[in-house]
Parts: structure tokens; C-alpha cells; sequence
């Protein structure tokens, strides 16, 4: 007897890392090596962020806008356009 949902639990994981690898190649291929540092460091803090950042990243180059490996000021460039805008509360005591 055999469970057809065991095979599709197998495939997907393997379907993840494929996709995780074409990722990390197009990100090579599209970033110098210290923008890929950096984006590595967002990663393990802000996983979320680093995710959007890729995406991103990876819709440009497909889109044909990317033309040299991005630098890491560039990078930085970019993520500062993406960060959310810091909001400040005041709190007065009387």
C-alpha cells in the first residue's frame, strides 16, 4: 500500500533547494562578493528583509535592468530605499 502523499513530501524539498540554488547563482552572477556578504549578514538578522531585497534583486536582472555586478554601496543604496521609515513617539509625563 502505498500513500501518494509521502512521494509529494519528497519531491517538494528537493524542488525548494533546486530553487534556493538557482537563486544563489543569479544572485552571484548579479552581485560582488561583498554585497553578497552583506545580503548573507541581513539574512541571518532580518530574514524577511534579506528575502524582499532578493526578489527584488532577482525581478531586476530577469527584467534585463542589472548590467554589471551591483556593488555593496549599491546594495546599500537599495536597501536603505527599501527600509520602512522609522517612526518616532513622543511621549510627554507631566
Amino acid at each position: 500500500m502505498s500513500f501518494p502523499d509521502s512521494d509529494e513530501s519528497q519531491e517538494k524539498p528537493a524542488n525548494e533547494e533546486e530553487v534556493n540554488a538557482q537563486k544563489e547563482n543569479i544572485l552571484k552572477q548579479i552581485l560582488t562578493s561583498e554585497a553578497r556578504m552583506r545580503l548573507n549578514n541581513i539574512k541571518m538578522v532580518k530574514p524577511e528583509m534579506s528575502s524582499m531585497v532578493e526578489q527584488y534583486l532577482i525581478g531586476m536582472a530577469s527584467q534585463g535592468k542589472v548590467r554589471s555586478p551591483l556593488t555593496d554601496d549599491q546594495l546599500k543604496q537599495i536597501l536603505l530605499s527599501i527600509q520602512q521609515p522609522k517612526r518616532d513617539f513622543k511621549i510627554n509625563r507631566r
